[in-house]
């Protein structure tokens, strides 16, 4: 998959800029920061360092997901978002579109998770060794093949959203990862991060930046 890394080349999209943070609209197929190898340097955090040089990262999102991500411009800003971010007092929210139709109009999973060693970085659910993960979903619309529905992660865990979704028997569309037949084929994984909503770091007004989708 490393060799085929071709991301978008897309100008820089600026949600809100001020002292503190940085929120920007990632594209989807873009790393968040670098992988191993020259041909993996390109991320977004290069390509916002090389407009604001003093931005620090605060979290990631996955290489195919696309929405709100959020940089510090100062170290104060990043200690005070990462505290956020770790203590779970941020809230995120995202929309994706999967394969069927979930039963009842919302609910919530709570399935623990931990790496798939040999097939990594696939992550599994695993009761005995798995971290805690819970996701809250509700479905917004549905044509009786696919849905489209609003996530809400309480936990960060890594691939959280596209493995809860899979373990409801609705695998994310687009997804090269657990999407299977007609459900991968898709030009994009169809998930996006929405909305953020977080404390800012000068006077601790509560904040809330939001992108729409762009499936």
């Amino acid at each position: 998959m490393d060799s085929e890394y071709n991301p978008p080349q897309d100008p820089l999209v600026i949600l809100h800029e001020d002292a503190e943070v940085l929120l920007v609209d990632k594209p989807a197929g873009l790393l968040s920061v670098p992988g191993k190898g020259e041909h993996l340097a390109d991320c977004l955090i290069a390509r916002v360092q090389a407009v604001f040089p003093e931005a620090l990262l605060v979290h990631r999102l996955d290489r195919d997901t696309s929405g709100v991500m959020i940089f510090a411009m100062t170290a104060h800003a990043q200690r005070h978002l990462g505290l956020q971010f770790e203590k779970r007092m941020t809230r995120k929210t995202y929309v994706a579109r999967v394969w069927g139709v979930p039963e009842g109009k919302s609910g919530s999973i709570d399935l623990p998770l931990i790496v798939d060693w040999p097939n990594r970085p696939l992550q599994m659910v695993c009761h005995e060794t798995g971290k805690p993960a819970q996701t809250d979903w509700k479905v917004i619309k549905t044509d009786g093949v696919t849905s489209r529905v609003r996530l809400f992660p309480k936990t960060g865990r890594s691939h959280q959203l596209r493995v809860h979704m899979l373990a409801l028997g609705h695998p994310i569309l687009g997804d090269p990862f657990y999407a299977t037949g007609a459900a991968r084929d898709y030009p994009r994984l169809m998930l996006h991060s929405e909305e953020l909503r977080f404390n800012h770091p000068q006077g601790g007004a509560s904040t809330k930046v939001r992108v729409k989708a762009p499936f």
